[in-house]
């Protein structure tokens, strides 16, 4: 380790020399001056590590050396001394951007324990940190099993994505490779896990199985507007939960967040999640009941979606809501409907009930294969929750929502219809040509798949999914694997290799937030 140097400025510099050598034992390199002028010469020959510097000195003091001392070096760290504990000077001396401040008499450890949290604090918390990251490994890996219960496999999700954000800000943990390794193991788990348990989750009522996307309404939204509060549910489209983390302290400035975690249905995708949340139903129910959602097919995936507002308004009458006026409803695809959000902010928050679908990132995630720039801008997982903050900070819901946060008795419910994941391999797919187009779910008649990649589905019934005829099939890819036709297979594979993606199994797409704001 370099030897770090002090300069060390004080008055009663005389009256320290037990000080100073009690630091060099400990391999610190300390320059004395007796008066600011002095200290601010040798900090111009060769500008410090640190400043140790006293408040009160004759002449020029403190404070005022601080301007000079900054002149020199804007980023040199300053140690304020001082004998005062008067507000005002510790203020003024914050002000300034000092490091730190130690109040008079000091002793050596206090000294000590100042330079330590300025020169070491990273190194002691990143070893902290990795102990804690492989002690926390090693204990779900011993967990995991076929026999785990869903909010276990919820609590893992939570732990790869709080991890996630911790390793963003500290890039000099040399743990992602192992992080990232481990994340391909945990979601190989997770899809056998999902694949042995998710046709019979779905067949069951609540409470015994784990809550899915058409859960949600029924018991974040409905209890609020049954005690008189207004509520706005908000759908950021294709959001995952750490890219959630990334805006949720954002909020939390103006509300109180609490945040769960829940299950995607399958295919996690929009056509599917997002009527779910809205219908309260899963999609062969909702297909019995609205024909006219699926009655094209795959012929025009678009349409799937044009439904929200009515599948939601059935929904609260099927719950026996009574509302005294209309719903809302707005699904922002542009800048253009994100300030018609905020314009006609007071019609929304003066409904009982308001919905807003916001497709930014969803409509991000699809372009993204197609552009360099995007590609550029969001390379992997951490570059994606970079963009999601970057976007949300500037975004037209973000000001729509505090704006509305002085609203009396009025909740945010937020949540997602899916997230997504990266695909790494890319996997042959059978079927016809009328196949649907998606990399990660396809669904039409005689379809086929490697077991390795994906998920064959014969009976969508049994998945409580539509069907467009006698034979139709599904294939839901998992892990990191995406569905590619035989036809020209080396050049799709690797025209949508490290694309996020969405419709299959993975922690990152099935393990979505909902979170309830209040003012």
């Amino acid at each position: 380790m370099n030897q770090k140097k002090i300069v060390w400025i004080d008055d009663e510099i005389d009256q320290l020399r037990a000080h100073i050598k009690f630091l060099e034992k400990r391999g610190y390199k300390v320059l004395i001056a007796s008066n600011a002028s002095d200290g601010i010469d040798l900090i111009k020959i060769s500008p410090p590590d640190v400043v140790l510097l006293d408040e009160m000195m004759p002449g020029l003091d403190g404070l005022s050396a601080i301007e000079q001392i900054r002149k020199i070096g804007k980023r040199i760290p300053i140690i304020m001394v001082t004998k005062s504990e008067e507000e005002n000077i510790m203020e003024e001396a914050i002000g300034q951007q000092i490091t730190d401040y130690i109040v008079k008499p000091v002793n050596p450890l206090q000294i000590l324990t100042s330079l330590k949290k300025l020169f070491d604090s990273q190194r002691i918390v990143g070893e902290k940190l990795t102990r804690d990251y492989t002690d926390e490994y090693r204990d779900i890996y011993e967990r995991m099993s076929p026999r785990m219960h869903p909010d276990e496999w919820l609590e893992i999700g939570k732990w790869l994505a709080e991890w996630d954000m911790l390793f963003d800000k500290r890039p000099d943990i040399a743990l992602n490779e192992t992080h990232e390794s481990f994340r391909k193991e945990v979601n190989s788990e997770f899809s056998k896990y999902i694949a042995d348990n998710y046709v019979k989750w779905i067949n069951t009522n609540l409470p015994e199985r784990p809550m899915f996307s058409p859960d949600i309404f029924k018991k974040y939204v409905v209890p609020n507007l049954k005690m008189g509060k207004k509520v706005m549910f908000v759908v950021i489209d294709c959001m995952r939960y750490d890219q959630w983390l990334t805006v949720e302290s954002l909020l939390a400035q103006y509300f109180n967040v609490k945040t769960d975690l829940y299950f995607s249905i399958l295919p996690s995708a929009t056509p599917y999640a997002r009527n779910a949340l809205f219908a309260g139903l899963f999609p062969s129910d909702i297909q019995r009941a609205y024909p006219k959602i699926w009655s094209r097919g795959q012929t025009d995936i678009g349409s799937h979606n044009r439904y929200e507002h009515e599948l939601m308004d059935h929904q609260l009458d099927r719950l026996g809501v009574d509302l005294p006026t209309d719903s809302k409803y707005i699904k922002v695809l542009d800048p253009e409907e994100g300030e018609s959000l905020v314009r006609r902010l007071n019609n929304f928050i003066s409904s009982p009930i308001s919905a807003v679908v916001v497709n930014f990132l969803d409509i991000l995630t699809h372009s993204r294969a197609a552009s360099d720039l995007l590609k550029e801008l969001s390379p992997n997982e951490k570059g994606n929750r970079a963009v999601m903050k970057t976007w949300f900070e500037q975004s037209s819901l973000f000001k729509a929502l505090r704006q509305a946060s002085g609203e009396k008795d009025f909740v945010v419910i937020l949540t997602t219809d899916h997230g997504s994941t990266i695909g790494h391999h890319g996997i042959k797919a059978y079927g016809k040509r009328d196949t649907s187009t998606n990399l990660r779910y396809k669904y039409g008649d005689n379809l086929n798949v490697d077991p390795k990649g994906g998920i064959l589905i014969k009976d969508p019934k049994e998945w409580r999914l539509p069907t467009f005829g006698i034979t139709t099939n599904y294939i839901i890819a998992k892990e990191d694997y995406y569905l590619v036709y035989p036809t020209n297979f080396n050049e799709y594979e690797r025209q949508y290799r490290n694309s996020f993606l969405h419709g299959g199994i993975s922690i990152e797409e099935m393990i979505i937030p909902v979170a309830t704001l209040k003012t």
